[in-house]
């Protein structure tokens, strides 16, 4: 543990807290475990700087601050202290403009995310504001805000602080910079991304995802793992964001199925078992991150309504491609003749399986994120040996094999070790959810 004081200039307790703290007693100083940090070295000056400087400014107002410590008290759900600072409205509107349209830069179900500029434009963030009086919104906002408060990984969006009324509530979030790995993957204004670092974004975000469900003092489910969901800063850094719909394990060791009020997700991204209403898992998480992959590769959308034989769902599409062996053709064509085969025939399987039918024969996150590593050393080994180049400076593709192209029956052994079943989902009995769950 590392002990910070004012005097080291970083954070004070009372600063990045709500104020009058939940706690009973303030505390001066703010301890915290290095380990569990992530990479905030980027953010830690500007917030001092931020923070030091409105703390001489702000009155404090007793009554005021009581009441705020009630409204969070009836709101939580979640153990422990919230660790985010809280905002006035007059800070946040100072810092969006008002709200300003032009400053809009994501829209959701919920509401709209703003780009805001805190201490003279020193600090760029962004600002989650939910509908007005939508109770939804405040509920996954809150459920956010608890969450975020309290988990710390280079891979998860980091929180900064907050604001809370009887009307709305509002998150304020790092700002990323270079937008969603979506925003790369289907939109034809951005430069297609190179393989290499596809493959690092996606390791990153299986990185999150498995400290999510195994880093966590409970285990959390993300439940809504999509590729509009995994942001990138300045440096294309990924992280996991919009933890609204997540879910908390009652005990983090437990595999069992969460039982689940309402079916929430996006369309395309969610697992079957999931969707079928049977319940809710860690392995449902793996399914939409092996979507995800598919976009990756592909660079389609996970529901697509244009493509071969009416087939709606990217994952069902690409595991029949696998199957017929006809994969090469579906791919990414800015991709094609730029992945090692190696490492081509690697992430298909990692693919394949996250989206196998049961949930209990796709791998674990932890499984993913070494075969996503081990898929990544075969690509930069290749491209220093230069094998299996055609002439004019790309890989061929005539040798690789699938090892789920050619089912000997009704199922294979994956490169996982693990028996997947071979069955392709049937997209028309994810239909009628479209019109209840989030498509964007």
């Amino acid at each position: 543990m590392i002990k910070v004081t004012q005097r080291q200039a970083t954070f004070i307790l009372d600063e990045i807290t709500p104020q009058k703290s939940i706690q009973s007693t303030p505390t001066p100083s703010f301890s915290f475990s290095a380990s569990n940090m992530g990479d905030p070295s980027r953010f830690l000056s500007s917030f001092f700087n931020f923070f030091t400087k409105t703390a001489g400014n702000r009155k404090s107002d007793s009554s005021e601050g009581n009441e705020k410590q009630a409204k969070l008290r009836n709101t939580a759900a979640l153990p422990g202290e919230i660790l985010a600072r809280q905002f006035s409205l007059a800070e946040i509107k100072a810092a969006t403009k008002n709200f300003h349209q032009n400053l809009i830069i994501g829209k959701g179900y919920l509401g709209y995310v703003y780009k805001g500029f805190f201490y003279d434009g020193n600090l760029v963030v962004a600002v989650k504001r939910s509908n007005r009086g939508s109770s939804d919104g405040w509920h996954e906002i809150q459920t956010e805000l608890q969450l975020l408060s309290q988990l710390r990984h280079q891979h998860l969006i980091t929180l900064i602080g907050f604001y809370t009324d009887n009307r709305e509530m509002i998150l304020v979030y790092e700002y990323m910079r270079n937008g969603t790995l979506r925003d790369h993957l289907n939109d034809s204004a951005n430069n297609p991304l190179p393989w290499k670092q596809r493959l690092e974004i996606c390791i990153g975000a299986a990185r999150g995802l498995h400290y999510l469900h195994t880093g966590a003092k409970q285990g959390v489910i993300h439940r809504d793992v999509k590729s509009a969901n995994i942001l990138l800063d300045d440096k294309w850094v990924c992280k996991l964001s919009d933890f609204g719909l997540s879910k908390m394990r009652s005990h983090r060791k437990s595999k069992t199925l969460e039982k689940i009020d309402s079916l929430k997700g996006t369309f395309g991204y969610l697992a079957p078992e999931y969707a079928r209403g049977d319940g809710l898992t860690e392995k449902s998480d793996v399914y939409s991150f092996g979507v995800v992959l598919f976009e990756v590769l592909c660079a389609r959308k996970a529901v697509d309504e244009l493509l071969n034989e009416g087939l709606v769902l990217l994952a069902h599409w690409a595991r029949r491609s696998i199957e017929g062996g006809t994969i090469c053709n579906i791919i990414d064509p800015y991709l094609k003749g730029r992945i090692a085969p190696e490492c081509f025939k690697l992430f298909m399987d990692i693919a394949y399986c996250c989206t196998c039918e049961e949930g209990n024969t796709r791998p674990d996150m932890g499984e993913v994120v070494v075969m996503l590593e081990l898929a990544l050393e075969l690509q930069e080994k290749a491209d220093s040996d230069s094998v299996h180049l055609a002439p004019h400076g790309e890989y061929m593709y005539e040798e690789v094999l699938f090892s789920a192209s050619v089912p000997e029956s009704s199922s294979t052994v994956d490169s996982f070790g693990v028996q997947s079943d071979t069955g392709i989902l049937d997209s028309s009995s994810f239909i009628e959810y479209t019109g209840t769950n989030n498509t964007e």
